[in-house]
């Protein structure tokens, strides 16, 4: 399987077109079909279902497209968006947000995890995904991802928001970090330790940095860092 990514030289920051090209016999489940704008190949090479209960609950969608080369087609992503290839081979430890999950091909098998209570109900994240076997999935991600490496004792503290995946035997604590003002005026953190590496998409914007960029009210933003959580309730 073959993936291009294209993006308009005019409008810079539009969206992207991705081109997934499959060989002879190759399989490709696809969790988001109306993002196809073009295809090229036989009509049965599509074969459009529906998920299972798991699949949509995990994704909040009720249709997947099967496709089976030799074929080409074209999904468009939304300005912001990026496409990440993680090739999964046997022993592959990570757990995933199923959310992120966009496609993968035959031969991928999958495991999911209930997160703790308390986590859940910080978080809103109920489950994490474990992918097995031998292939390859696409992950819908805000911006690139970057990679970092676990310590066994000594934490890194990621955005909760920015988290994408994790080896399933590192430690996870929710946190902050910093001073009394700092620890006040951060997203809930991810105290991580463990061995291996965490994936961090680093595309999350909540509107926060655009507008101390614009013409705002000085008096306003005094507010919003002094009073705790004055972000949420001083618009």
């Amino acid at each position: 399987m073959q993936l291009e990514w294209q993006q308009s030289s005019i409008l810079p920051h539009g969206g992207q077109a991705v081109i997934v090209n499959l060989a002879d016999a190759e399989k490709l489940h696809l969790l988001h079909p109306s993002q196809i704008i073009a295809y090229e190949g036989p009509s049965a090479g599509r074969n459009d279902r529906l998920m299972d209960v798991k699949g949509m609950y995990r994704k909040r969608n009720l249709i997947r497209a099967d496709f089976t080369g030799p074929c080409r087609f074209v999904t468009s992503l939304p300005p912001g968006f990026s496409l990440i290839p993680i090739q999964i081979d046997a022993g592959s430890d990570l757990l995933y947000d199923f959310r992120h999950l966009f496609y993968y091909t035959s031969g991928i098998t999958m495991q999911t995890r209930l997160l703790k209570l308390k986590n859940i109900l910080i978080t809103r994240d109920v489950i994490k995904v474990k992918f097995g076997g031998e292939g390859e999935i696409g992950l819908l991600t805000r911006g690139a991802v970057i990679d970092m490496k676990l310590h066994p004792t000594q934490p890194i503290y990621v955005d909760a928001r920015s988290l994408l995946a994790y080896p399933e035997n590192a430690t996870l604590k929710l946190s902050v970090y910093g001073n009394h003002l700092a620890s006040q005026h951060m997203h809930y953190q991810w105290a991580m330790t463990g061995n291996g590496s965490v994936l961090i998409q680093t595309g999350h914007d909540n509107g926060e940095l655009a507008e101390h960029l614009e013409d705002n009210s000085l008096f306003k933003r005094i507010l919003r860092e002094v009073i705790p959580f004055g972000g949420i309730f001083i618009k």
